[in-house]
């Protein structure tokens, strides 16, 4: 009883927050103003928009709406969570190198994988392809900024408190307050999630509620920029790649995400004041949160994979020399994906028992949707035959994604098979197929577009040493780890299990192997960007990747190129970008 009323009393607290937030941004008046502190709660003043020098310091990063600002803060954001999911893995991996319980109980271990998954691909993934296209999409599209600026930064900022709630069990039961974090796995499946008295799991839903109304906000600021703010000279003929697929993507976000929100806010009904949404006994039942879920969770697959595509799509022609083959095929199997993924999410419920005619129907749109990624793929192969190829850091990671992406994807036609997912389902081998796209491909390519682009955001050249080290350490961790676990579900190994029988020990251990090969890889980026950044030799061209004689330069380069002239015009640094006078000849050419 006392932990229903300390749960219905947070669930309050939120909920009179979350109302006080709405009542703050339906004051603010101009949301396409651009300046930092403009707006506010007076009415009737006439508003202007300035354009003042930013100021300086912690007040720069906290009122910014600049969009290059708001990009990097994203980024920041999306390294934390990704060390924070990142350490969880490797806790999680060393308990499974015994079969019987080492250091981890099964609650903590229960905890770490719910915080895990919900880290990695709501708080890393969605967050980290926002860095890149508040940053650079303005820049492909010869936009000033995004079409609403104040909106991007309150997008943003919901973010932070939303991993502190989903995060907030750990500290509150490190201090011995007796609520346990939330241990629900990241399907939250009922009726488990309900039935779990510990407040921890409203926060963590609340958390969850937060992200996905700042990934709508910003779903719909990419869509009304990428419409309405593109220069006068490119048309939907000649968008880029990474433009089209975030377009796409966005699409997905305004029919997935707010069906999540319904779904969590039903969830926390259910917990807190007795509805049956998802009980029998009162005409729901548990499978309509699975159907609800997953109506969400697959599509997000895709609202994951399709940017990493965009940015693979991007960056592999302009180190092979080569226009992308195939430009308009590419572009009609992005909207066919986006399309068909709302048509495959019974796919993960195969064994619920649900109609065998619906089961057929699903299977066979699941195989179908195969048909425009494999047409990306031989597109992407297709572009480097012949080509005159450079193996950089970026070339090689766009490479490094195609692989894992074939693995993902195979191994995942398999699960869409009715007869083979009734033997695999909830085996090691569907987190081994899972992984090789979530870690294996979309991961990868975010590294592919964080090399590519070091130079424009940071003025300097990282080291190419350490970033082939960085790559190759993350491929081979990568396939160690996850072939691993796909032979561990061949074996017929059940997943989320802190402890197992004897005969798993070999290829756990070998998993566990994996994984640390993979967070060593991850160690050496970390050292690498932040040495490059502080230490880096500047770059002496706006061109550091002698695009313009491939015939392949973008217009972020060109942007670059003006912005780093000015720059030198005035003597120096003027706004904390990196961009300096002087540098050596290794940042010319880059990693050639």
């Amino acid at each position: 009883m006392a932990a229903l009323t300390t749960s219905l009393a947070l669930s309050i607290l939120m909920g009179g927050f979350l109302l006080v937030v709405l009542y703050f941004i339906l004051q603010v008046e101009d949301w396409r103003s651009y300046t930092p502190t403009g707006g506010g709660f007076g009415r009737g003043e006439e508003q202007g928009v300035g354009y003042a020098q930013k100021p300086s310091g912690i007040l720069r990063w906290l009122t910014t709406v600049d969009h290059k600002d708001i990009g990097i803060l994203y980024g920041v954001y999306g390294l934390i969570t990704f060390a924070w999911g990142g350490i969880g893995a490797l806790l999680m991996r060393t308990e499974l190198l015994s079969p019987d319980t080492m250091f981890l109980q099964a609650q903590s271990y229960n905890a770490l994988m719910t915080t895990h998954g919900l880290t990695m691909l709501l708080l890393f993934g969605t967050p980290m392809i926002a860095a890149f296209a508040n940053y650079f999409i303005p820049l492909l599209i010869g936009a000033d900024d995004m079409a609403f600026p104040r909106i991007n930064a309150i997008a943003f900022w919901l973010l932070p408190p939303a991993a502190i709630l989903i995060w907030i069990g750990f500290p509150l039961g490190a201090i011995g307050s007796g609520i346990q974090p939330a241990q629900t796995s990241w399907t939250m499946y009922t009726p488990l999630s309900v039935q779990q008295p510990s407040p921890a799991t409203d926060l963590m839903l609340l958390g969850l509620h937060l992200s996905g109304i700042s990934t709508t906000m910003g779903a719909i600021n990419f869509i009304a920029t990428i419409f309405t703010e593109r220069g006068s000279n490119i048309g939907w003929e000649n968008l880029d790649l990474f433009s089209w697929t975030m377009v796409t993507q966005s699409g997905l976000i305004l029919f997935a995400f707010p069906l999540l929100g319904s779904a969590i806010i039903m969830l926390l009904l259910d917990r807190n004041f007795g509805t049956t949404f998802f009980s029998p006994q009162g005409g729901g039942g548990p499978i309509l949160w699975q159907h609800l879920f997953w109506f969400f969770g697959h599509p997000e697959v895709y609202i994951l994979v399709l940017p990493p595509m965009g940015l693979v799509s991007l960056i592999l022609p302009r180190f092979a020399g080569r226009k992308l083959f195939g430009f308009k095929f590419v572009v009609y199997s992005t909207l066919a994906i986006g399309v068909l993924s709302f048509g495959v999410w019974a796919h993960h419920m195969f064994a619920t028992g649900i109609d065998p005619r619906i089961r057929l129907s699903f299977m066979a749109v699941s195989l179908a949707i195969a048909v425009p990624s494999a047409v990306k793929v031989f597109n992407w192969i297709t572009t480097m035959w012949n080509g005159n190829i450079r193996l950089t850091a970026p070339m090689l990671f766009s490479i490094g994604f195609i692989q894992n992406f074939i693995i993902g994807g195979v191994t995942g036609i398999f699960l869409a098979a009715i007869p083979v997912d009734l033997v695999l389902h909830d085996t090691y081998y569907v987190v081994g197929h899972f992984h090789f796209i979530v870690m294996g491909a979309i991961g990868v390519a975010l590294f592919a577009a964080f090399y590519y682009w070091f130079p424009i955001y940071s003025g300097k050249m990282y080291q190419k040493s350490l970033a082939h080290w960085h790559f190759w350490l993350t491929m081979i961790g990568t396939n160690v780890t996850f072939f691993a676990m796909l032979f561990l579900g061949y074996g017929g190994m059940p997943r989320r299990y802190a402890t197992y029988l004897p005969q798993f020990t070999t290829w756990h251990q070998v998993a566990t192997l994996g994984a640390f090969i993979l967070g060593i890889g991850q160690f050496i980026f970390v050292w690498n960007i932040v040495q490059s950044w502080l230490e880096g030799p500047a770059v002496e061209s706006g061109d550091p990747w002698a695009l313009e004689e491939e015939g392949m330069l973008s217009p972020e380069w060109v942007w670059f190129e003006n912005r780093r002239e000015t720059a030198l015009a005035d003597g120096g640094d003027g706004d904390g970008d990196g961009l300096t006078d002087g540098g050596s000849d290794e940042a010319t050419g880059g990693d050639d």
